[in-house]
Order: C-alpha cells, then structure tokens, then sequence
C-alpha cells in the first residue's frame, strides 16, 4: 500500500511543538478555572497546590522510564505499542481498546463544557439564545477540519491558544499577588494541609489536569529525531505543568484569601475566577472567559488529534478494519480523524436530544456530557499509566540499552505503584467526581464502561491472536530505523535493535 494510504507525515514536529500539543490537552486555564476550585471546594483543603506539585513528581517518575522507552519504539499508538512490547500482543490489544475508548471519551465529554461556555458567551453578546449543542457543533465543525489536516497546522493553532493560555494565566497569578486580601503566605503550600484525610480526594481530583500529558509519544512518527525529542517534550511538558498549576492555584487562594478560598470554591464553582477577575476588571474577566473558550478548544484539538493516531494505529495493525488506516496528502490519519468526528456528532446529538426539556436545564452537558465522561475518562488514563509503567520495568529488564537502574527499575516501579493508587482512589470518591451527593448507578457504570472496554480487548486479542498469530504490533510490519552507535558496553552488544511499530 502507498505512503499515502498508510503513512503520516514524518518527521515534522519540534521539542517545542510536541510541547505546545502536550499543554493544550491539559489546558491550564480551564484547570484554573475549573478544575482547582472544584478541588478547593470538594476536599475543604488548602493544600491544592502542594498535590500538583506531587503528581509533577508522581509523573516525572514515569516519565523517565516512559521518555528513554519512546528512543527505542516509535508509534503512534503509544499505550499500544509499549505495552505490546512488554507484557505481550493480546494485553496490548487490550490496553489499545481500553485507550481508544478513554480518549474518546475525554475528548467527547469536552463538548459539554465547550458548548454550554461558548454558548453562554454568544448569548451575552448577541441577546439570542443559544442552545448548547449549536454551540459545540461549532467547535465540532472547525476541530474536524484541523484533524484532517497536517499536524503542523494544529500545531501551530496550539502554540497561539496555549501561549495566550499563558499570558492570562500568569496575569491572574500577579493580580492574586497584589491583591491578596489577607497578605501573601504560604499558609496554601503547607504540606500539612495536603498531607491529611481529604488526599484522597484531592489527588483524585488533581491527576485529572494532567490528562494529555503522555500523548508526547503518539506523535513519535511525526516527531523530528524521536529519540530525544519525546523524551525532552515530556519532561518539559510535565515540570511546566506542574509549576504552573502549583503556582496559579496558590496566587488564586492568595487573590480570594486563604480563610475563603474554600466557601467561595463552593459557591461560586468555576466562576470563582471570573466573577473574582470581575471585581478588579470587568474587561479581564471577558478576556479570561474568552481564553477559557479557546483552552477548552485547544484541549478539543489536542485529545482528538491522540484519538484519530490511536484510530490509525489499529487499523494499520489490523487490530480494527484497516480502511482507517488511510491518510492523506498531508500525512494526517484521515480517516482516524473523520470517525473520531463521527462518533463525537453521534454522542452530542444524542445528549441534546434526551436533555431537551430537561429539569437541569442549561447546566444539562456540563452535569452529564462533561462530567460523567471526562471523568470516567481520567480513571481510564490514569490506569493505562500504571499498566504502561508495569510493560515499561517489564521491557527494560529483558532490553537493559545501557539504561540505569533508575531508569529501567526504580522509576518505573514507583510509578505503578504511585499511579495505580491514583487510579484506586479516582474510584472510591467518584461519587464524589460526579457530582453525586447519594447512592448512583452512575459511579458503577461509567468505571464500568472502561474495565469493560479492556476485558473486551483483552478477549478480543484473543481472538485475533488466534486467528492471526502474526497480527499485531508485536510482530507484524516492523521496519528497522538507523541504529544508534555502538553501545560501548559489551554486555549489550546482543540487545535488540530500536525499532519502530507499525
């Protein structure tokens, strides 16, 4: 088959450009105004700073193990692939499902928050009323062209979102500074207040802003000398998060005051920041509901164009029908990029539909859409993670490469440990997550929906495996990439040469 049906466009895409795609996905300014005063207001803890400090630290372990695997296998099925190489085709089909379905989901759900803010701001300029869905058809329609073009095209979109992203959110953070009510302390950075019975809760909560961070390695076969640019893009994607994140919820309790923080979190929810930015200047709080729009945006672009590779890297291992495999003049995965869409039509259409007339009114797609699915998504994400971390030790004990021992032993061990209780504890306050004050079936059935999708990848690898024993990543349509010079130690001179997946 030609390039043209069954190849993306190669080596494109910079440190700083793979950066850029990581942020938009964890879209700070909608953690900001979404995600730390929900934190603030769900745990009654001033330590919501200090947790994303701990999940930086938390990922960065990953990361080391995650980044030095990415410089030996390049695909753009990232889960797929490792997870393939180091626990086996049948476990790697299975976190593949699981993964197509997790990122799906988040993306899908983002409509629901997307299209209630953009339709409420379009309401306020115009005076008509607008419907939620009308308004997320919209970003529907232009996330949908961008996916089927060239990835440098959405990279360049994210740089421009992502970097105004930035700019309001470090204009936030000066204004909290000067403002601050009851002075500047550290009294929101004591680890005491993170350390105590509400972490669960707020590590629950705080993993979810990270969400996207790992897509740096689905981008491998785009990516300029993938090598050292995944690992590089991560690491810095990570460490910027987390500091930016740490420092923005801080100045934010810094800006409403400590001994408010939390009751305002509670009564104002994700208005907190602007009705706060309003009391100092109308026209900023504007701007920073506008960026909001755009970040939601940014993290549509980012968390379909992972989809659409995952869609592409299953129909090429022939783990799914291999017609989605096609991709374009440009090199984008087409036909990933269209059913992706498809679905995302299919599911908004469908919500708008039962919540016409419903009781909860316009905040319908943000108590459904978006809360049920983004978050049931992040326990999907957070699991693959320790499952990944698991192949990662896995891999690396069969392949040492000249690795450390902190490369291929302690970093990933810690990891799946660290992120698998993460996962844990996404589970037992997910009533919490969404918004559920008694008994739901909700709090069974979204978790549900993911460990169902891997036990069905896991049977149906099976299958495939059965039917087809060289299919998969393991062992069908591997193509050699330049070696690296000769490892200096002899030891390793039998190791296995680097490889990318197809």
């Amino acid at each position: 088959m030609s390039e043209k049906t069954s190849g993306l466009s190669t080596r494109h895409l910079s440190t700083g450009s793979l950066v850029f795609m990581i942020i938009a996905a964890s879209a700070p300014l909608t953690v900001l105004a979404g995600g730390v005063p929900t934190s603030f207001a769900v745990s009654g803890r001033l330590g919501v700073p200090v947790t994303y400090v701990v999940l930086g630290i938390l990922l960065m372990l990953f990361a080391i193990g995650y980044g030095a695997m990415s410089g030996h296998i390049q695909n753009a099925g990232a889960f797929y692939a490792y997870i393939t190489e180091g626990l086996g085709g049948r476990q790697g089909i299975g976190a593949a499902v699981l993964a197509l379905v997790a990122y799906n989901m988040m993306q899908i759900g983002l409509y629901g928050l997307f299209g209630f803010s953009l339709a409420t701001v379009l309401t306020a300029w115009t005076g008509v009323s607008v419907p939620w869905w009308v308004a997320a058809l919209l970003g529907w329609a232009l996330v949908g062209v961008l996916g089927t073009h060239s990835v440098d095209l959405s990279a360049k979109v994210l740089g421009v979102l992502v970097s105004l992203e930035f700019l309001i959110v470090i204009v936030v953070g000066v204004l909290g500074l000067r403002t601050a009510p009851e002075g500047v302390s550290l009294e929101a950075l004591r680890p005491g207040d993170f350390f105590t019975q509400g972490i669960g809760v707020l590590l629950a909560f705080g993993v979810a802003a990270f969400m996207g961070f790992e897509s740096g390695a689905i981008y491998s076969e785009e990516a300029k000398d993938p090598r050292r640019t995944v690992s590089r893009a991560t690491f810095i994607a990570v460490g910027v998060i987390a500091v930016f994140y740490a420092f923005s919820a801080w100045t934010l309790a810094m800006g409403v005051g400590p001994s408010a923080i939390n009751e305002q979190s509670s009564e104002l929810g994700p208005d907190l920041l602007f009705v706060w930015l309003a009391s100092i200047s109308p026209a900023l709080s504007e701007c920073a509901n506008l960026l909001f729009i755009t970040s939601l945006l940014a993290a549509l672009i980012a968390f379909h164009n992972a989809a659409a590779r995952y869609f592409f890297a299953l129909g090429r291992s022939g783990v799914l029908p291999h017609k989605l495999a096609f991709s374009g003049s440009t090199g984008a995965p087409v036909a990933g990029s269209v059913t992706q869409s498809i679905l995302a039509l299919i599911v908004v259409v469908g919500f708008a539909a039962v919540g016409a007339g419903s009781s909860l009114g316009k905040m319908f797609p943000i108590v459904t859409l978006f809360t049920w699915l983004t978050n049931a998504a992040a326990f999907g994400l957070v699991f693959l993670l320790a499952v990944t971390s698991v192949a990662i030790l896995v891999w690396f004990v069969r392949h040492p490469r000249g690795h450390g021992v902190i490369t291929r032993w302690v970093a990933p061990a810690l990891a799946a440990v660290g992120l698998g209780t993460v996962a844990a504890l996404i589970l037992v306050n997910f009533d919490l997550m969404i918004g559920s004050d008694q008994p739901s079936a909700l709090v069974f059935v979204m978790p549900g929906i993911i460990i169902a999708s891997g036990v069905f990848g896991l049977v149906w690898g099976e299958i495939i495996l059965r039917r087809r024993p060289d299919a998969g990543l393991a062992t069908k349509g591997i193509d050699a990439v330049p070696k690296r010079p000769a490892d200096p130690d002899p030891s390793h001179t039998n190791a296995p040469q680097e490889r990318t997946l197809s």
